[in-house]
């Protein structure tokens, strides 16, 4: 593949939002290499999808270290397609990975003490074939750790030039505020928090939203599909390919109950009424409110990649339509 970018790739097809009160702008849609980029999936696909993602004006890809299956291969694999297809368009993209969760065997493979994030980025850098990244995230809170210690550790992530912001991601309400008080008074603000947020997974309503305004700090979702519940994927049973056929997956087949494959119906009923897709609607929800700064796809081909994409078009919800959706979920 003798991959060349789309010419016209900033021509507005994709809108781009500033993270916070930084000057950093990333994309509405971001584009998430959790699951299919490791060495069980197809490299081809994936190739392809980075490719078309890249093309529609998406530059953000967000990584972590024990992303792929197995853990890390999702960097690996995609520091050889950097190399391959983008190191000439470096400056052009935004790369965030993470370290919080087991990584390797030992007590320094988990959770957030400084050896473990400054080691774990090391080799994440490694296996990606980079000099830095843009955004290094602590993945989770860890409370055996002292917070200070963690914050400071992504303080100086960045005064050693290994990222040029940080982020938290996962952290409850009280240990985000302290999080992002620690990272402000070391002079290297918090420029994003990662959560999972979705129309059927609101915690983030109830406390986050709030401290990041406060500091006008950025969120960025990710599970925004629910891991494909939210999508026509289920409307007619379990496919063969689906995360919920997948062991590896977190997605269970016994969560797809009849009041859920119930629930979805609904919800598709209300997304062809906005002339969407059910995914598509799902996406742009997440987008509603004005502290997201961007969404994360997740996606394991190019027709869903190209789909969900087209959720940029409608991002408008009206009164009515929030109530029919909250109606269909909450009853």
């Amino acid at each position: 593949m003798n991959y060349q970018p789309n010419e016209n790739r900033y021509d507005g097809r994709m809108e781009y939002r500033y993270c916070g009160k930084s000057g950093l702008q990333l994309p509405r849609l971001s584009l998430g290499l959790w699951q299919n980029f490791g060495d069980i999936s197809s490299q081809s696909e994936a190739e392809k999808m980075l490719c078309m993602a890249f093309d529609e004006g998406v530059t953000h890809f967000d990584l972590a270290n024990n992303y792929g299956y197995p853990a890390g291969t999702a960097e690996s694999n995609f520091g050889k397609l950097f190399k391959k297809n983008f190191a000439a368009h470096r400056d052009e993209m935004l790369i965030s990975t993470k370290a919080g969760y087991m990584m390797w065997a030992g007590p320094y493979g988990d959770w957030s003490s400084r050896k473990y994030l400054i080691s774990s980025l090391d080799q994440s850098l490694k296996r990606m074939g980079l000099d830095y990244v843009d955004i290094f995230y602590s993945h989770r809170y860890d409370p055996n750790t002292p917070i200070e210690e963690t914050m400071q550790a992504l303080t100086d992530i960045v005064r050693q030039g290994k990222a040029l912001y940080v982020g938290i991601s996962n952290y409850p309400e009280e240990a985000a505020r302290k999080a992002l008080w620690i990272l402000a008074e070391n002079k290297t603000p918090c420029l994003i928090y990662q959560g999972r947020y979705n129309m059927m997974y609101r915690d983030a309503e109830n406390g986050i939203f709030d401290a990041l305004r406060e500091s006008r700090v950025g969120y960025i979702s990710f599970s925004c599909l629910a891991q494909g519940v939210l999508s026509d994927k289920y409307l007619k049973g379990i496919p063969k390919n689906s995360r919920a056929a997948d062991p590896h997956s977190e997605l269970h087949a016994e969560s797809i109950t009849d009041e859920l494959v119930g629930k979805i119906k609904a919800l598709n009923e209300v997304a062809k009424k906005r002339g969407q897709t059910l995914a598509q609607m799902a996406l742009a929800w997440t987008l509603r409110d004005d502290v997201v700064t961007s969404s994360l796809v997740g996606v394991s081909t190019c027709k869903q990649l190209k789909s969900n994409l087209d959720a940029i078009k409608n991002t408008h919800f009206d009164a009515e339509e929030c109530q029919a959706i909250d109606r269909i979920i909450f009853g």
